[in-house]
């Protein structure tokens, strides 16, 4: 496994992360948690240190679902969760980036993951309706009580990511890639990791 730096002054993490989402919404099929250990332990047993998650998969299932798994090896992984996307009107989802609302979620994905702290916490959607420099300014305030060691973005624009970085040094950011091809006999991954 190949091993590289976030940002500037951000964790070592495998190049590869495992994303844990499926483990719980059923978005990709059945959740099953028994295959989702396994995964997990796997994954870890091959150098994947990078495990992301966030509070809104499976509406904390996910979250206990990792705390539970990891708990005898905790001190092998980078542990991300994510924040700040809400149930909306109609079965749509929002957004909420207040300050407030993000120590609170912090607290919930803290307790649900059985941890003191995240390694990376994720705005995991920008809230358009409050300054990016409040929000970023609540984590900072996290980072510094020790609940949270570095700040991430998910989905955020050159110019909110800039923003937010004159408060508080971002350590990654999250955008949506897809490795599915319509061509079958395509060999996207492969390329992919021996680069």
């Amino acid at each position: 496994m190949r091993y590289r730096q976030l940002g500037e002054n951000g964790p070592t993490v495998s190049a590869l992360g495992l994303g844990t989402m499926g483990m719980s919404t059923g978005i990709y099929g059945e959740v099953n948690d028994e295959e989702s250990i396994a995964t997990i332990h796997h994954a870890l047993d091959l150098g994947i240190t990078l495990i992301d998650t966030a509070n809104i998969y499976g509406e904390g299932h996910n979250e206990r679902l990792v705390g539970r798994t990891i708990s005898g090896r905790r001190d092998e992984v980078v542990l991300a969760t994510k924040f700040g996307i809400v149930p909306g009107k109609g079965g749509n989802l929002a957004t909420d980036g207040q300050p407030g609302y993000a120590r609170e979620q912090l607290d919930g994905s803290l307790s649900r993951l059985g941890v003191d702290h995240a390694d990376l916490y994720y705005v995991h959607r920008i809230d358009t309706s409050i300054p990016i420099e409040e929000t970023i300014g609540a984590l900072a305030e996290q980072v510094e009580a020790g609940k949270i060691r570095y700040i991430g973005l998910s989905e955020a624009s050159a110019e909110t990511i800039r923003r937010a970085h004159a408060v508080h040094p971002i350590s990654a950011v999250q955008t949506e890639y897809s490795l599915w091809s319509r061509d079958p006999e395509a060999e996207v991954l492969p390329t992919l990791l021996s680069t």
